[in-house]
């Protein structure tokens, strides 16, 4: 299921050039059912003045950061960075993917934690995927999909961004298994998570350009296709069947 960690400010950003270039098809056209509109997205008025703060706090600060390490800092560093943060995220996976009974990935996902925390250097080196063994991407709001809970309203939570009532209770439960939140000491625990951050919005320039008309609308008919093909393992209907 797709993306990273850098791939976890706001996930209002979280969509990679993939999730973005496939929700420009899905964006609501002028004859859409309004009703349709609001029984998905009931906290319209709370949820724009939440993405408004995201966006000023995303343009104050984190985006001119992400672009300064984008540019100054040496790639070889920002790919240890990256490597260091998706192991971290791989024990979150593996969980998940026991959860969903998918054994092979579980067991794949394992090998990646112990053969990249050893050999890897703690993962700074992604040694797994040199060695055949995929990177899967899962979480709890994931596997509450696969296991058929609907997503339930759209929602925009402060500094993680765009989300819904599964997903926003899917990340309380990843939380408990992020090592970075069971950092005991508080600052190092905030600084932790802050470059944790960074990295993955860092991962998100080169998609920004394929934002379009609406940020706010935008986004979310991008998270709601995101999240369906995730939890989809990215298999999409195809409506030419066999043709």
């Amino acid at each position: 299921m797709a993306p990273t960690i850098g791939q976890t400010l706001s996930q209002t950003l979280r969509y990679a050039a993939l999730a973005l270039a496939f929700a420009l098809p899905a964006m609501p056209s002028a004859g859409q059912d309004l009703a349709a509109q609001e029984n998905r997205d009931p906290f319209l008025g709370v949820n724009q003045v939440i993405f408004g703060f995201n966006e000023y706090f995303d343009n104050l600060l984190l985006r001119p950061l992400a672009v300064g390490y984008s540019s100054y800092v040496p790639p070889p560093v920002q790919t240890g960075v990256t490597n260091f943060f998706g192991n971290i995220d791989d024990l979150n996976t593996m969980a998940n993917n026991l959860l969903q009974w998918k054994i092979p990935e579980a067991v794949s996902d394992c090998g990646r934690i112990l053969i990249n925390t050893t050999v890897g250097i703690g993962g700074l080196i992604d040694v797994a995927s040199e060695l055949g063994l995929e990177k899967h991407n899962e979480d709890f709001g994931q596997t509450l999909g696969v296991w058929g809970i609907e997503s339930g309203p759209y929602l925009v939570l402060p500094i993680f961004g765009a989300s819904s009532v599964r997903d926003a209770f899917g990340l309380a439960v990843d939380s408990l298994l992020n090592p970075i939140y069971q950092v005991e000491d508080e600052a190092a625990r905030l600084t932790t998570f802050g470059a944790e951050r960074l990295e993955w919005r860092t991962g998100l320039l080169p998609a920004e350009s394929l934002i379009t008309g609406d940020r706010y609308l935008f986004l979310r008919e991008a998270n709601f296709q995101q999240r369906e093909f995730e939890i989809n393992d990215g298999e999409l209907d195809d409506p030419f069947g066999d043709f």
